[in-house]
């Protein structure tokens, strides 16, 4: 996959600590909307992958943290997800890699689930 996805694994590389384990999913957009359809630049390698990537980059949506320097997995959620915060804030985390959000009123839950406007 890192080859088809240059600018995944230059972000990957360059700004997480080493030992750093995410779990999240790869999404493109195009015009305000997902665009799942453009993750076959799968089958892009080299010079291929590249020019896709400037055309439709791909972003790294981020759901969990699964290891930091050792298995966090069998931490409780919110400390687990409390560290993730703290890894983005204290790393600079940032441009093609986001952590999900993560509502804590019950109504803006509810509210994400007729969020269709952006194909979801």
């Amino acid at each position: 996959m890192t080859g088809s996805f240059p600018e995944i694994r230059e972000a990957a590389l360059a700004q997480p600590p080493a030992g750093t384990g995410l779990n999240g999913e790869l999404v493109m957009w195009e015009s305000g909307r997902l665009a799942f359809e453009r993750l076959q630049r799968l089958a892009r390698r080299r010079a291929g992958a590249v020019e896709a990537a400037r055309q439709w980059p791909a972003h790294y949506v981020v759901c969990a943290l699964v290891h930091a320097g050792g298995e966090v997995v069998g931490w409780p959620c919110q400390r687990r997800r409390a560290a993730l915060e703290s890894l983005f804030a204290d790393h600079g985390l940032r441009g093609i890699a986001d952590a999900v959000p993560v509502p804590t009123n019950p109504a803006t839950a509810r509210g994400w689930l007729d969020w269709t406007a952006a194909g979801l």
